[in-house]
């Protein structure tokens, strides 16, 4: 199946680029609320997923025991930009549980945003794990081992007990069933799965609304959900898509970014998910779609609904200033 156009990028009156890709939007129950193209191909949620990835930290009682609240939450889930900020609070986590920077295994980069990496070249001679926009998931999961009294060594290897039960949850989750034929290894080195696009969505409606899942997974979900939505800046940071979604509608809009074009949302209070894949992985394009597709929820709702229009509908200035195209949702996204 050949997935439709779903965003345009245009220069002056002509199309330039096009990007092919699909998305949908389930209930708890699972039950399909829209779709556009492929939904049950397998794909790579990869940083996505990591509200899933965070619930054995709060459901082994890690987070209470190390006294975790909002912030620390919502970084455990985030792919953030590495600010001052997120750094000093994933070394923060580790402190609590009686480690620091050397037990990550995460690796090191300098940050992908621009403002960011330039504030680091000024003030450090050369990254840390802790720079990694992964620091705070791989903080979670230190504390999660140390809290059960699991050895952290290699936590990021794919017989490691950490990952078996993470492994156990988003199996639980998505309904996908999870083991070598269907896994990679993820930029910060842990074994990411592919699962179908619709299963996905799934699972973070579960999450969302609870249904089908043991009280104790319920209320873990919905605390890290309320946690990203509280403190959005910690799932992302400065001028990130996450962080402007949340934004727009505070408390009421989960959303979360992945690498290679996928981009997974929640609205809790609709108990809808939305998981969407841009096909040539281009990470503007899967914002556009995310953001499109979340718009449909909104229509009734004027100023969310326009705010969120207008960050899927986006122009293009050049270094003098001049607009000389736009980013925007293809008819099949709009229909």
């Amino acid at each position: 199946m050949s997935n439709p156009v779903c965003v345009e990028v245009t220069r002056g009156a002509l199309v330039e680029s096009r990007h092919r890709g699909s998305v949908v939007a389930v209930d708890g129950e699972g039950k399909l609320v829209f779709s556009v193209g492929d939904i049950e191909r397998g794909v790579f949620p990869r940083s996505a997923c990591k509200a899933m990835q965070a619930l054995p930290l709060v459901e082994s009682g890690a987070a209470d025991a190390y006294g975790f609240g909002n912030r620390e939450l919502a970084l455990a889930c985030s792919s953030h930009n590495g600010e001052d900020e997120h750094v000093a609070l994933a070394a923060s986590m580790l402190a609590r549980a009686g480690r620091d920077v050397g037990t990550l295994e995460c690796g090191a980069h300098w940050s992908s945003d621009l403002k960011t990496v330039i504030h680091q070249a000024r003030t450090i001679d050369k990254p840390t794990a802790l720079h990694n926009n992964c620091s705070g998931k791989h903080a979670g999961f230190v504390c999660a081992c140390c809290h059960q009294g699991i050895d952290p060594t290699g936590y990021v290897g794919y017989d490691h007990p950490l990952q078996q039960q993470i492994r156990e949850t988003m199996q639980s989750l998505t309904g996908a069933v999870l083991e070598h034929d269907n896994c990679g290894t993820d930029g910060c080195s842990i074994p990411t799965y592919a699962v179908p696009l619709k299963g996905l969505a799934h699972g973070f409606a579960k999450m969302a609304t609870g249904v089908g899942l043991e009280p104790l997974r319920a209320k873990a979900s919905r605390r890290l959900f309320e946690a990203c939505m509280a403190e959005p800046f910690y799932v992302a940071g400065t001028d990130r898509a996450c962080t402007k979604l949340m934004q727009i509608a505070p408390g009421r809009i989960f959303a979360k970014t992945g690498a290679e074009g996928v981009f997974c949302a929640a609205i809790p209070e609709q108990g809808i998910a939305i998981s969407v894949k841009c096909d040539d992985g281009n990470g503007r394009a899967a914002e556009v779609m995310v953001t499109t597709a979340l718009s449909r929820f909104f229509e009734k709702d004027g100023e969310v609904h326009a705010g969120l229009m207008a960050m899927a509908n986006r122009p293009f200035r050049n270094w003098n200033g001049i607009h000389v195209g736009d980013i925007r949702p293809a008819a099949a996204l709009m229909a």
